[in-house]
């Protein structure tokens, strides 16, 4: 039963209050057809869509079944309109994009009734106000009697206890009418129909009861409920009520597909608007994947150039290992690095001071490659090792390298090294002296820069060397000369590839050329054309340019051994080296190991990066026999049987020096005088008598400073300087002026303690000099009894003569090493995923060594390729950021455009609500509308992409010149673009579809 309780309704209009219902009390039977008469304003309306829930009263209750609805919340309230009313509106209110079939099945959808159920109960609907053979047309299609026998269907096909009529028969003809009002004569039979009519004669024909209204009151009840039938329905309701007590009841819900069935019949009636909205909402999409499709074709370019340089630059561990990242970061840092201060004075920018102190803090490691090279060993004889194969060749370099020697056209031997030809150009054509040229072409491995270049790992990068002429080629597995990787990346062009340790290849460019710095060290060229070359002179002769390859292969190479270099002298005991003479040079060429070039090569075209720097290149045979041979030399085994004394010279090594205590230095220097002559032991001690009392002289100096005003001190001072520098009086009196006290003294200072310690030792010298040797040495021996652990040690340092090499370079000079400890291992990978791995099977490998053994190495090519990957980066962020505002605001229109939806769709909200929608479904299905124009701005703008992409790719190939450099858009990119035009459309509906879900029902229903 349906019950109304002192119903009241109230409107806020401004300061006044519109009492639309006043107390209205009914109870209607649960089958009977109920008319409602009053005129226009009187709260007739307002009563029936309380009694549906579309507005709530104000005070009073509502009784459903003998349950109070004072505690419905909107889900209740959704499911009481949705399974117990069903209404019929004066204006129909179909939804104009859907079928009529899909108009009637909107109820039972919402109720979750199966596809397959819900169409066959909306046919029968449909069936029973006889349009069943009218299905698939639209509202638009139909009559007015039509439109409203399908409001009808609606209203009854979720079987619902209560109908709602409104007007139903305002707007139809009288026959239209009296069809309709048959309908729901015949509907009446077995539940309750409210129709509210202000047409007395149909109420009067068709109602078996008569409620009249007058402003908000009710006046008259042609047939109420009598006591005992009100009693028999209070009973009935409580029996139902026990009967669903506990059980739940099922709450409306919109299907997602069915909301986006809904969105897209309403987009799809205005094709032209959806399809603009798309397309402008897409260009955002299309700015953001044409960024990302050049940045990934760069991208890509750069990898395959990594994979390409893989064979060209190895993964080079060096014994000594220098991180040159730090420095290299400081020279980024000091043009980019700004300090917060005032711009209101000159402040110092300390770029030296950070640059020396980035050179003194260089991460300098001592890699245990004795050890590693034994684990990468252990590692290729396993057969489950991932090394075996990730590892396309791996080779050893030691500190040595093969001296080659040759004839040049004119006769003379040279060494076939391009670095000794620049040095000499740098020093005839640059003016620069040996030393700096050495520099310059990191010859000298003692220089800074050149145990830099080596130990940092460059050389490798660099392909060995800036001027690589002799190489070593990369061997192959059991002991093959050649690897594979080198016969692919190479085409031999004439003889045949090395098989053994005294044969080489020569390597020329993609057009058989050598250049003429090359031709030299190789002979071809005489030194007197490359001075004249230098000079920029003509010699008068016709020069050669072209040589056949049995010519060139005839070229006689010779490799002198380092171990052959030194004969020893009985005179001296010493071992001398014969390359300082001509003479000698000429013997040891005569008796060197003869070279055979077997044949030519070059480069395949295919191949982008070839990993041959050098253009002679030998088997890693040649450097064992140079080992093999220093082991039986007379000099290697002269300095092995003595450690401590350098063999050349006979002076001890000055590398022991500094482990040595006090009496060790005491033993060694008197073991050193003891081997001296009178003569020596007279120069001994002439050197120790020079040596002042530091202490007498410090007093002594700031005896006369205490005792000197600053004019003193000043006039002194400057008559010094003037004799010293080539200066005028003036300028040097202005320059000691100017000192401040504490510069001027220390000045002064430094002066005199230098001018006293040059005329001590003066003074003693021209004393001893009138000695004889012979009691100077005595003198000597006498004074050494006295000298303290302290004088000794002073003394060590001051009369010992020491040797400017080294145990160890002794022996790698004489081409003696261990061949198990080289001083770099280079890792070729077989790919770019398989340099992973190598790095892999090295952290590995430090995982089981403490700090100190483990091996420290920097992956300068990957290191280079990420910094380019990382520009690229950083430039497709902010040209995305600068686009992502396009697409932004197109998300902000495609909101804007969806709130108009949302006005254009007020009446379809408020059909919805009205047969149980809930808000949050009428919120889902808006969304739903900003999804699927996201979906299709996202494939919209990934589509047309792909077709720019064509003609995008052939430009940037144009521009660049590379070919195979190509705009691409990777699939998942694409799918994440169109990902995020969902998620921001989405995002920019989500306040017009909260807007349409807080719309009144009454209201919406009421909009056109």
């Amino acid at each position: 039963m349906l019950e109304l309780r002192n119903i009241k309704k109230d409107y806020p209009m401004g300061a006044t209050v519109v009492h639309a219902l006043k107390g209205v009390s009914i109870q209607f039977r649960r089958s009977e057809f109920v008319s409602i008469l009053g005129p226009s304003g009187c709260g007739k309306t307002t009563l029936l869509n309380i009694i549906g829930g579309l507005d709530q009263y104000t005070d009073g209750d509502l009784i459903i079944n003998g349950r109070s609805t004072k505690s419905f919340q909107d889900r209740d309230w959704d499911a009481y309109r949705n399974h117990s009313v069903g209404f019929v509106f004066q204006s129909y209110n179909l939804i104009p994009h859907q079928t009529v079939l899909r108009n009637v099945e909107l109820a039972l959808t919402l109720s979750g009734v199966s596809r397959a159920e819900r169409r066959d109960r909306a046919i029968d609907a449909l069936e029973k106000v006889g349009l069943g053979s009218q299905l698939f047309k639209r509202p638009s299609e139909m009559s007015g009697g039509q439109m409203q026998r399908v409001a009808i269907a609606r209203a009854i096909v979720n079987n619902p206890d209560i109908i709602l009529a409104d007007e139903p028969t305002g707007a139809l003809d009288t026959e239209t009418s009296v069809q309709v009002m048959d309908l729901l004569k015949e509907i009446s039979r077995d539940r309750l129909i409210v129709m509210v009519t202000h047409n007395p004669a149909l109420a009067e024909q068709y109602s078996s009861r008569i409620i009249r209204v007058l402003d908000g009151e009710l006046t008259s009840d042609s047939n109420p409920l009598s006591p005992a039938e009100l009693e028999a329905e209070r009973a009935a309701d409580a029996a139902e009520l026990e009967a669903t007590r506990g059980k739940k009841i099922r709450k409306p819900s919109m299907s997602l597909l069915t909301s986006f069935g809904l969105s897209l019949k309403n987009l799809f009636t205005k094709k032209g608007r959806t399809t603009l909205t798309a397309f402008a909402g897409s260009i955002g999409i299309i700015g953001i994947a044409l960024i990302l499709s050049v940045s990934r074709g760069m991208t890509d370019y750069i990898n395959v150039m990594q994979e390409n340089a893989l064979s060209a630059y190895p993964l080079s561990i060096q014994a000594t290992s220098i991180d040159l990242t730090s420095l290299i970061q400081t020279f980024m840092n000091l043009q980019t690095e700004q300090d917060a201060h005032q711009k209101d004075a000159v402040y110092e920018r300390p770029a030296v001071r950070e640059l020396v102190s980035a050179v003194y803090n260089l991460d300098v490691a001592q890699n245990d490659l004795k050890s590693f090279k034994r684990y990468l060993e252990e590692q290729l004889a396993d057969p489950a090792s991932p090394l075996r194969s990730a590892l396309s060749g791996m080779q050893y370099s030691y500190s040595i390298s093969p001296q080659v020697y040759t004839r040049t056209a004119d006769g003379s031997i040279i060494q076939s090294d391009t670095t000794q030809m620049i040095q000499k150009l740098l020093i005839s054509v640059m003016g620069a002296d040996a030393a700096s040229a050495s520099w310059m072409t990191g010859l000298d491995q003692n220089s800074t820069y050149g145990q830099m270049y080596t130990a940092s790992g460059m050389s490798s990068v660099m392909g060995g060397g800036m001027m690589t002429l002799w190489q070593e080629l990369l061997p192959g597995e059991n002991g093959a000369p050649v690897n594979p990787l080198i016969t692919h990346q190479y085409e031999l062009i004439y003889g045949s590839w090395p098989a053994s340790y005294d044969q080489v290849v020569l390597v020329v460019d993609e057009n058989n050329e050598l250049d003429d710095m090359t031709l030299y060290a190789l002979g071809l060229i005489p030194e007197e054309e490359m001075q004249a070359i230098a000079d920029g002179r003509d010699t008068g002769t016709v020069r050669q340019d072209r040589w056949t390859y049995e010519e060139i292969c005839a070229q006689d190479y010779r490799v002198i051994l380092p171990s052959s270099c030194y004969s020893y002298d009985a005179g001296t005991g010493l071992y001398n080296d014969l390359r300082q003479t001509d003479a000698g040079l000429k013997y040891l060429y005569d008796n060197a190991l003869r070279l055979q070039v077997t044949g030519i090569i070059r480069k395949s075209p295919d191949v982008e990066n070839g990993m041959l720097s050098g253009k002679i290149c030998y088997t890693s045979g040649l450097i064992d026999y140079i080992v093999e041979q220093a082991d039986q030399s007379d000099a290697v085994a002269a300095q092995k049987a003595d450690p401590s004394r350098d063999v050349l010279t006979g002076l001890p090594f000055a590398s022991r020096a500094d482990s040595l205590t006090k009496a060790e230095k005491e033993q060694e220097l008197r073991d050193y005088i003891a081997g001296l002559d009178q003569a020596g032991k007279a120069g001994v001690y002439v050197q120790i008598m020079s040596l002042p009392d530091q202490e007498l002289i410090g007093r002594q100096v700031d005896e006369m400073l205490g005792g000197m005003s600053r004019e003193e001190i000043i006039s002194t001072l400057s008559s010094v300087l003037t004799q010293q520098m080539s200066v005028s009086q003036e300028q040097i009196d202005s320059y000691v002026s100017g000192m401040s006290d504490e510069d001027l003294r220390s000045t002064f200072s430094q002066m005199l303690t230098t001018q006293m310690e040059s005329q001590y030792a003066q003074q003693v010298q021209a004393q001893l000099a009138l000695l004889p040797d012979a009691q100077k040495a005595s003198a000597l021996e006498l004074a050494m009894d006295g000298y303290t652990p302290d004088q000794w040690a002073a003394y060590y340092e001051t009369v010992m003569q020491f040797s400017d090499s080294t145990y160890e370079g002794n022996l790698t000079a004489m081409g003696c090493i261990d061949l198990e400890s080289p001083s770099a291992i280079n890792l070729y990978a077989a790919s770019f995923n398989s340099k992973d791995t190598i790095e892999q099977v090295i952290a590995g490998y430090n995982a089981t060594r403490d700090e100190l053994h483990q091996i420290s190495y920097t992956d300068y090519v990957g290191l280079l390729m990420s910094t380019v990957t990382s520009i690229i980066n950083a430039i497709t962020y902010v040209l995305v950021a600068f686009v992502a505002i396009s697409l932004v605001v197109s998300s902000i229109m495609i909101g804007v455009i969806t709130l108009i939806s949302v006005q254009e769709r007020t009446r379809e909200i408020g059909i919805l609500r009205a047969i149980g929608a809930s808000k949050r479904d009428v919120s889902v299905m808006f969304n739903a509308e900003t999804v699927i124009i996201g979906f299709s701005s996202g494939l919209i703008g990934v589509v047309v992409t792909y077709f720019l992409c064509i003609p995008i790719s052939a430009v940037m190939q144009s521009l660049s010149g590379i070919r195979n450099i190509y705009a691409v858009l990777p699939l998942p990119a694409a799918v994440v673009l169109v990902g995020i035009s969902v998620l921001l459309t989405l995002i920019s509906g989500l306040i017009p579809s909260r807007s349409a879900a807080k719309k009144d029902p009454v209201v919406a229903l009421r909009s056109e």
